[in-house]
C-alpha cells in the first residue's frame, strides 16, 4: 500500500518561496510517477507538475519559470520548489503517485497524500 505525506506549506508574502516535500512509503518508489496537483477553495483540482520515474519533468504552463519539481530515490521523496509566489498560487497542495505511467490527470491517479496548505498573501 503505498502512502503519501507531504509537507513544507505556510503562509508566506508574495514573491518569497516555499519547499513542499511528499514523502512516500510502502512501495518501490523508483518505479513512480508522482505529481503535484493544487486546489484553491471553490476550484477544481489542478495539474502543477509531475516527475517520472526516470526523472523527466512535466511542469504545467504556468508554473514553469517558477516551480521546480525533482526527487531523490535514496530519500524516496519528490520535491516542489515553488519561488517567486503569488496570492493565486493560494490553496491546498496534493502527491500523487501512478505506478504506471505518467499523467497531468488528477483522475487517474490511484493514491494520494492529505495535502499541505499554502497561503500567500499580497
Amino acid at each position: 500500500q503505498v502512502q503519501l505525506a507531504e509537507s513544507g506549506g505556510g503562509l508566506v508574502q508574495a514573491g518569497d518561496s516555499l519547499r513542499l516535500t511528499c514523502a512516500t512509503s510502502g512501495g518501490a518508489f523508483s518505479s513512480y510517477n508522482v505529481g503535484w496537483f493544487r486546489q484553491a477553495p471553490g476550484k477544481e483540482r489542478e495539474f502543477v507538475a509531475a516527475i517520472s520515474w526516470g526523472g523527466a519533468t512535466f511542469p504545467a504552463d504556468f508554473v514553469k519559470d517558477r516551480f521546480t519539481i525533482s526527487r531523490d530515490n535514496t530519500g524516496n521523496t519528490v520535491y516542489l520548489q515553488m519561488n517567486s509566489l503569488k496570492p493565486e498560487d493560494t490553496g491546498v497542495y496534493f502527491c500523487a503517485v501512478h505506478e504506471g505511467f505518467i499523467t497531468t490527470r488528477s483522475d487517474e491517479y490511484p493514491y494520494w497524500g492529505q495535502g499541505t496548505q499554502v497561503t500567500v498573501s499580497s
